[in-house]
């Protein structure tokens, strides 16, 4: 009886990597964007992060010890990367009460009401970030407007998103070229002078991340560059039929949460596929239903329920879209 096996969730590549050191690398990979957005948010940002980041490690480790009574796994870093995550989907001047029912959500629901790690079906940050979006919009749809490190917790001054600007303009009838004078230029996006998350506004810092975790082999290309590819070409044709209503595809791919959800939150190893078929055409989905929520949706902005859907197709995607089995016999005609 001493040599049961033990049963684990996938997936079950072995290999010299540890869960511990592949979540501490995606938080170092997000410390460009952190620093990004304390530069920009100033006070805000520190506590933000911090509300988020303390409060899901308590919640799971609360919920571990008392609730489930199973062993302690908040040094694995899976928690933190929830924190941080979540905390970049946010404003940096939203009250921390509201930070801390966020975490409650995304630990104590998406996550540990599943079984912990390995058996969320969805993105535990992303789950509390639509929870806090649909029960508190107000404050989660005050931006504040970058204003330098000095900037106070409470004294930020908040405006519209990119996104939004574009998005009530045309719903009013104003013309795309007018509405274009009032946000931001692509440069300026790229290095995050605009208002929106904490993660929004830092397209060179994410991608610095991306490239580290790219090196460092904890993602593949193929969900990032499939999801901002997709978008790309979507809203290309878009912008093709009638440039009038439809903003160019280097202004999608900038405004938003597209590189943040792209590079850190879809390639989240337990909720999405796990061969790269299946991870091109996940990435794919996301971009699609971006651009379909962007341009037609209520929301101006449309990443998170984008990847929350496609979430939900990554079981059938690896039940069904399977790599040929070594030594299969292909037949011919």
């Amino acid at each position: 009886m001493s040599n049961l096996l033990n049963i684990s969730p996938s997936p079950h590549t072995h290999g010299k990597d540890t869960t511990k050191k592949l979540m501490y690398g995606v938080v170092l990979a997000l410390m460009p964007a952190l620093f990004t957005s304390v530069f920009y948010f100033g006070t805000g940002a520190v506590i933000v992060t911090l509300t988020s980041v303390i409060s899901c490690i308590t919640f799971e480790y609360l919920i571990q010890r008392f609730i489930l009574k199973k062993p302690i796994s908040i040094t694995d870093g899976s928690a933190i990367v929830t924190g941080l995550l979540l905390a970049f989907n946010l404003p940096s001047n939203i009250p921390v009460a509201i930070i801390i029912i966020g975490s409650l959500i995304a630990i104590g629901v998406a996550k540990m009401t599943f079984g912990g790690l390995g058996n969320n079906p969805f993105n535990p940050a992303l789950v509390g970030r639509v929870f806090m979006l649909i029960s508190f919009p107000v404050q989660m749809t005050s931006w504040p407007v970058p204003a330098g490190f000095g900037t106070g917790y409470l004294d930020a001054v908040t405006g519209a998103t990119p996104l939004a600007i574009i998005k009530e303009g045309l719903k009013n009838g104003e013309s795309l070229s007018g509405l274009m004078e009032k946000i931001p230029s692509a440069f300026q996006m790229f290095m995050g002078k605009m208002g929106g998350s904490m993660g929004e506004v830092a397209a060179f810092a994410l991608l610095i991340g991306f490239v580290y975790m790219l090196y460092k082999k904890i993602i593949t290309w193929h969900i990032p560059v499939s999801v901002i590819g997709s978008i790309a070409l979507f809203t290309s044709i878009l912008w093709l039929v009638n440039p009038e209503l439809n903003a160019d595809p280097l202004f999608h791919i900038l405004a938003g949460g597209v590189l943040l959800g792209a590079i850190f939150m879809a390639t989240d190893y337990v909720t999405s596929p796990m061969n790269p078929k299946s991870m091109i055409i996940y990435g794919c989905g996301i971009g699609i239903l971006t651009v379909i929520i962007r341009v037609w949706g209520a929301y101006p902005e449309g990443v998170s329920f984008a990847i929350l859907i496609m979430n939900a197709f990554v079981p059938l995607m690896n039940t069904y879209i399977k790599p040929k089995r070594f030594g299969e016999e292909v037949k011919n005609g």
